[in-house]
């Protein structure tokens, strides 16, 4: 202690630091290689110059067309599902289907509407229901299979056989973004949606092969209208309680229905550059945290944003159109030519689902169904881009119903781009494909073909291009004499098939088959029954 104390003490001018000199190499380090930017790089857009690491004004162009280029294509593959939701709605106001209004197929769906594989067998219904002024009810038939998706196709809640209700038919009640508010003590199924809009899309099965049951119990049961707080759901015990109000009970309004069937329209979006400005009208539209973050940052990168005019200037416009040609290309080759394996559900084959691996939220692969119970698989943590971008690029819908492995509910699917020889179809050829006796379903199956440009159904003087085990629209498929089915894709009837095993086809048109299994049974999970692969009938 008595040293520090002298020490200071002692004046400052006294006191001498000694420091170790230093190196060359510790006064100029060596910049590694691996953190520099040479002179000049060459990139797939060309030759790019940095004059000790500063970019020339050519490169600075360069660079930041590429960047609003690189947005726009993500803003494409990663959002064409919100785009798509926009199209639908276009297409029910392009027919004066207003939301809260209901339209529906009485003669079912057929070729003449651009709607994305949509089938011709069941009795489609569906409403866009407006929750932007507050809670919604919406009045379920029963028998239905359905799902309530928000504008940007998540998946909200089903409704129907997959659903709470259990194919009996119930009152939904579907919460707007953020609502705090009031809610009933039961009675009701409650779900919560993100966006303002939501789709209930349903099917209704035919009863002996025919509609009308179905079209004259969704008239009669389904509802849409207001939620009134403290009225049904609300007992006097909670209002004396203090904890609610006490409202009346009244009749809802008529619903109000629209007749789709024989209708002309487009529910597809396009692939030129006003595929952005349907984008801009769903951010405008929607809260601007409906979407995540990530997936609106591209967006917002090229200038749509929530709350402000989407003006693109010629530079950008120029490279949006560019970037959307692109970006269509790559969708279109993902659901016509998917490279990843896993989307093949048989080793070796052409019929595929992607939402076996991927599951319905892109994520994480459906579950499996043991003796013991459910088994699920652990979250992976990453989405699947890929699978999702193909995915809504070419199907309507999302719903775990569409993607599990229960017996006897829902439906499954599996299409197939080439025949068995690996090519694309010919309209003008024949092709053949079989179906094993004792085909795994509970309720019916059926095969429909698709128009490869507009992935609606392919449009030929039959109208309906489909072929199944029901009678209506067009005839059923009978069985061979060993128990399996056989059925035709060809321009004409080919010599000694039944009408009801033969699909028409145009001459260069091209097309895909899909499968439908509906209520599908164990054999098809457990992959011990399979389709034939299309093979050209020589």
């Amino acid at each position: 202690m008595k040293q520090l104390i002298q020490l200071l003490t002692v004046p400052a001018a006294c006191i001498v630091l000694t420091l170790p000199s230093l190196t060359a190499a510790q006064e100029s380090p060596v910049i590694p290689t691996s953190i520099s930017t040479p002179d000049k790089v060459e990139t797939r857009i060309g030759a790019l110059d940095f004059k000790d690491g500063m970019p020339s004004k050519q490169t600075i162009d360069k660079v930041y067309d590429n960047l609003d280029f690189t947005r726009a294509f993500e803003a494409f593959v990663n959002t064409y599902q919100g785009v798509n939701m926009a199209a639908i709605r276009k297409g029910f106001l392009s027919i004066a289907v207003k939301d809260n209004e209901v339209i529906i197929w009485s003669e079912l769906m057929d070729a003449k509407l651009l709607f994305l594989t949509t089938n011709a067998d069941t009795v489609y219904f569906g409403s866009f229901i407006d929750i932007s002024k507050g809670p919604m009810v919406v009045e379920t038939p029963p028998k239905a299979l359905g799902t309530f998706d928000d504008i940007w196709w998540r998946w909200i809640i089903d409704f129907g056989l997959p659903g709470p209700d259990r194919g009996e038919g119930g009152k939904y009640l579907i919460l707007p973004p953020g609502y705090d508010g009031p809610l009933p003590e039961g009675g009701f199924y409650i779900a919560r949606s993100r966006t303002n809009r939501v789709l209930l899309l349903g099917r209704s099965f035919m009863e002996k092969n025919d509609p009308k049951p179905a079209v004259e119990l969704i008239k009669k049961t389904t509802r849409i209208y207001p939620y009134e707080a403290g009225g049904e759901g609300t007992s006097i015990a909670e209002f004396l309680s203090g904890k609610a109000k006490l409202g009346k009970i009244t009749p809802p309004p008529p619903p109000v229905f629209h007749e789709g069937s024989g209708k002309v329209m487009n529910t597809i979006p396009p692939s030129d550059f006003s595929y952005y400005e349907m984008l801009n009208e769903v951010v405008q539209q929607e809260p601007a945290t409906a979407l995540d973050p990530e997936l609106m940052g591209p967006v917002a990168a090229i200038g749509i944003i929530k709350g402000k005019p989407f003006n693109p200037d010629a530079r950008i416009k120029k490279i949006l159109t560019e970037a959307v040609a692109l970006a269509n290309a790559t969708s279109r080759t993902l659901f016509t030519a998917p490279r990843d394996p896993a989307w093949y559900y048989y080793p070796g084959s052409g019929w595929q689902n992607m939402l076996f691996s991927s599951g319905y939220e892109f994520e994480t692969p459906v579950p499996e169904i043991t003796p013991e119970g459910v088994k699920p698989y652990p979250p992976t943590g990453y989405r699947q881009l890929d699978a999702r971008t193909s995915f809504f690029y070419g199907v309507t819908g999302i719903t775990p119903a569409m993607a599990m492995r229960v017996a006897g509910i829902g439906s499954t699917y599996l299409w197939t781009m080439v025949d068995a020889d690996k090519q694309y179809f010919d309209g003008a050829k024949t092709y053949k494909v079989t179906l094993p006796k004792d085909i795994p379903q509970a309720n019916f199956w059926s095969w429909t073909l698709y128009d490869t440009m507009t992935r609606s159904m392919l449009d030929t003087p039959q109208r309906y291009p489909r072929a199944g085990s029901q009678s209506y629209p067009s005839p059923a498929a009978e069985a061979d004499t060993d128990g399996s089915t056989t059925v035709y894709f060809s321009p004409t009837q080919p010599t000694g098939v039944k009408r009801g095993n033969w699909i028409q086809t145009m001459p260069g048109k091209g097309y895909f088959p899909m499968l439908r299994l509906y209520s599908p049974l164990p054999p098809f999970f457990a992959k011990t029954w399979r389709p034939s692969e299309v093979e050209v009938v020589k």
